[in-house]
């Protein structure tokens, strides 16, 4: 019986030490007894290392109203990326598009209205309308833009999202999370003509007609909370008050999602009550910078004699305030590179070293194109060093 009960206690054990190794969560992540939130679910990130700072059921599967559009603008916002889309272009609008109910702007029909006017339409006042108009011109129906919006959801790792609209109008079968709305804010922020637009607290959109609608900033945050240049509302009555921001001070960005909040008032103040404890308890350290050069190589036969190295990608830890510790660099580079060099050739690899253990490996690459050295090349350098 002893041996039974001996047994039983061990296998209790190795359970529990299984069940600690496979958390869902980062080590970052606060228990629900720090932060007071009341909202269905909630998460804070910090951007650059991307570490989950505050969770409650960030990965529940609810419905986040107009927060879909968060998806719709980054579509829209690569479009200009491409070139496919500038700022004068035009946007020709359909019945469809102008019929859409909800919040909305009111274009007209069978007119045209500029890609700028209409992303900052979406942007500011999370119209309806603009949304389909974009979509529709960006894929030539909804229903072929919504295909685009889960591919790009699942290219972004968003496996808790199903997208089944643009515009974040009920619908049975559309979802997400407060972890995969903290993942497309985090790529809406990256861009600059996003900030063009997310920033303005009152505008207005002129119609063709010289009609005037007078835009607000949905985003009360823009306004009222020191450092916030972003983010997005919605609110239905499936969904309840939803928000998803990004607050900026110093060298820290904070993205803070709430959905489900039980009115408009408790959104905003659940997603700053957040971003204080974030900002209060927590601090970044960026340990790699791409655009800073990190080494210098001799080059082989080249038209210049040296070349920097760069790191591939950028890399920072978030740690509690005065719990930051040490990392190291370890390089795996050659003596020499030969030339020719082009931009982008990956050439070594940089480790981050801390405690011992290797926690990243990032690529090396060289930003200049570097000649080959032809006979004249040498002759001239032989004279010159004689």
């Amino acid at each position: 019986m002893k041996k039974i009960v001996s047994i039983c206690m061990i296998f209790i054990l190795l359970l529990t030490i299984c069940c600690i190794n496979n958390s869902t969560f980062t080590s970052f992540a606060s228990s629900n007894d720090e932060v007071d939130i009341t909202s269905k679910s909630a998460c804070l990130v910090e951007f650059s290392s991307g570490n989950l700072l505050y969770e409650k059921n960030a990965t529940q599967h609810l419905p986040i109203a107009s927060m879909v559009k968060m998806m719709t603008i980054l579509l829209t916002l690569e479009e200009f990326d491409k070139g496919n889309l500038t700022e004068e272009s035009l946007i020709s609008i359909s019945e469809n598009a102008s019929g859409m109910g909800g919040s909305q702007v009111f274009i007209d029909p069978y007119v045209e209205y500029t890609a700028s006017d209409m992303l900052k339409s979406v942007i500011m006042a999370s119209a309806n309308d603009a949304s389909v108009a974009l979509a529709e011109h960006i894929s030539g129906s909804e229903k072929a833009f919504v295909v685009k919006m889960n591919e790009k959801a699942k290219e972004l790792g968003m496996n808790d999202t199903n997208y089944v609209n643009c515009t974040g109008l009920p619908a049975p079968e559309q979802y997400s999370c407060a972890k995969d709305s903290a993942v497309i804010l985090k790529e809406v922020v990256k861009h600059d003509l996003y900030h063009k637009f997310s920033t303005i607290w009152m505008d207005e959109l002129i119609h063709p007609s010289g009609r005037k609608t007078e835009l607000v900033n949905t985003n009360k945050l823009v306004r009222y909370y020191e450092g916030c240049d972003g983010g997005k509302t919605g609110s239905t009555n499936e969904a309840g008050c939803c928000l998803c921001a990004s607050a900026k001070r110093n060298d820290m960005r904070l993205i803070s999602v709430i959905i489900g909040a039980s009115n408009s008032q408790t959104r905003f103040n659940e997603c700053s009550k957040l971003f204080n404890y974030g900002f209060a308890n927590y601090e970044n350290k960026s340990i790699i910078s791409q655009s800073s050069p990190l080494q210098s190589i001799a080059v082989n036969k080249g038209k210049k004699d040296n070349v920097e190295v760069y790191a591939k990608e950028d890399f920072s830890v978030v740690s509690r305030k005065g719990n930051m510790k040490d990392y190291e660099l370890s390089y795996n580079l050659p003596s020499k590179v030969n030339a020719p060099t082009k931009t982008g050739e990956v050439i070594g690899k940089v480790s981050i070293i801390n405690e011992g253990n290797v926690i990243k490996e990032i690529d090396l690459i060289v930003k200049e194109n570097i000649e080959k050295m032809s006979l004249k090349d040498c002759i001239d350098k032989i004279v010159v060093n004689w």
